[in-house]
């Protein structure tokens, strides 16, 4: 069943330019929507690097098992996602199913299994049935492009009410360099590689040892810096592939300045895929963003920001527009990390409502309400213990949640 689309989604989107030796397509399998795509097939010139971070979920898919033992060769050929089935939890059949997928991809392309990535999103605990993919794979083969990139990220939609893409360039002696990715997410949304499936590609020439290196500091800013619900997924993923083909010498250390020019773009690119998750996220009316500071610790800091931006009571009173910081003290409580009660300050926007360990005596409710009406919102904790600080993305929790995963399956 279709949903309206979020009040959060942006008004307009970007224009991804092409990836030189990046091509795909995507079909319509019928996995389980109808009159919609589902599946995408990419394929990447020889030569690309791929990097790569996975759910730590105990219960992964086939497809995360699958891609974590063909990332150790840092080679990638193709790329098979699915929206509908996340084939998890399917035993031995998922593991069937990803091998069929994965040899239905190489005999379409010509590319050996090990460079062969693949990712399913939807229904848990469904058998996947990889034989759907026979059907479409080489006819996606024979109408590859280079574009448009909003068509593959609506292709890989689940409960999402709409594409998320996210590009960048950077420039390196006068040569532009691409980075331009696609995500999926709505729903199942938490810290820990937020449930999400997001795949970036670049023409920047980089070993897949400094890519993998320069990743995972961009997760932990981006996907894992946001939650919807708290529920970590099976199916996690986020693969960044590389092409080689910009014409500049190539990137093989992470000392290299040029390093770091990339880093931040990349972290750019995952972080506004990551923002526009959380503004997709599923029931969403206001994007939320919980930032603590004075902790013992950065460590510290993400952990209370974590508890608030968790907390169901801390969401549906954000949803019904109420300013309840009480809440808030009661999520920076729970949280098992050094607070002091006495020092804590509190504040929604440049709003402070409490502070030395009660409400702000110039505290004005009105004002304070009126706030709450934005469509974004920001709150501010601070401990005034140390210097870490942590900043965490959230929406609100409203009905409309319940709608969605009151029949999901359905």
């Amino acid at each position: 069943m279709a949903h309206p689309v979020s009040p959060l989604a942006p008004k307009t989107y970007p224009e991804l330019p092409d990836v030189a030796g990046v091509r795909f397509a995507t079909a319509e399998a019928g996995i389980k929507y109808k009159n919609r795509t589902d599946v995408l097939l990419v394929s990447m010139d020889e030569g690309t690097v791929v990097a790569g971070v996975l759910t730590r979920s105990k219960c992964p898919s086939a497809a995360v098992d699958w891609c974590r033992q063909n990332l150790g060769g840092g080679k990638a050929r193709a790329l098979l996602v699915n929206s509908g089935n996340a084939n998890a939890f399917t035993g031995q059949k998922g593991k069937a199913s990803v091998s069929l997928s994965a040899d239905i991809v190489s005999k379409a392309l010509g590319v050996a299994p090990s460079e062969i990535f693949l990712a399913s999103t939807g229904v848990i605990g469904e058998p996947l049935d990889a034989q759907k993919f026979a059907g479409v794979t080489s006819e996606m083969a024979t109408r590859l492009a280079p574009g448009p990139w909003m068509d593959a990220a609506k292709a890989i939609m689940t409960t999402d009410t709409f594409a998320k893409v996210a590009t960048a360039t950077v420039e390196f002696d006068g040569v532009p360099v691409v980075i331009s990715g696609i995500a999926k997410g709505s729903g199942m949304i938490a810290p820990d590689m937020a449930t999400m499936l997001s795949f970036v590609f670049t023409d920047a020439p980089i070993a897949a040892g400094v890519l993998q290196e320069l990743l995972q500091p961009a997760i932990d800013t981006s996907f894992n810096a946001v939650t919807v619900d708290s529920d970590t997924s099976t199916s996690d993923t986020c693969l960044v592939f590389a092409t080689g083909k910009a014409d500049i010498p190539a990137i093989s250390s992470a000392t290299d300045p040029r390093a770091e020019v990339f880093a931040e773009a990349l972290a750019d690119v995952l972080h506004e895929l990551a923002i526009h998750v959380v503004r997709d996220g599923e029931g969403a009316t206001k994007m939320v963003s919980v930032t603590v500071e004075g902790a013992t610790s950065d460590k510290s800091a993400f952990r209370i920001a974590q508890s608030i931006a968790n907390s169901p009571l801390v969401k549906t009173a954000i949803a019904g527009e109420d300013a309840n910081w009480g809440r808030i003290v009661m999520a920076v409580g729970k949280a098992g990390e050094p607070a002091d009660r006495d020092r804590l300050e509190i504040s929604f926007g440049e709003i402070r409502v409490a502070t030395q360990g009660e409400r702000d005596p110039a505290y004005n409710e009105a004002a304070t309400s009126a706030y709450m009406k934005n469509e974004e919102i920001e709150v501010r904790v601070g401990l005034g213990l140390g210097t870490g600080t942590a900043t965490v993305y959230t929406c609100d929790l409203t009905h409309g949640y319940i709608t969605i995963n009151g029949d999901y399956r359905s």
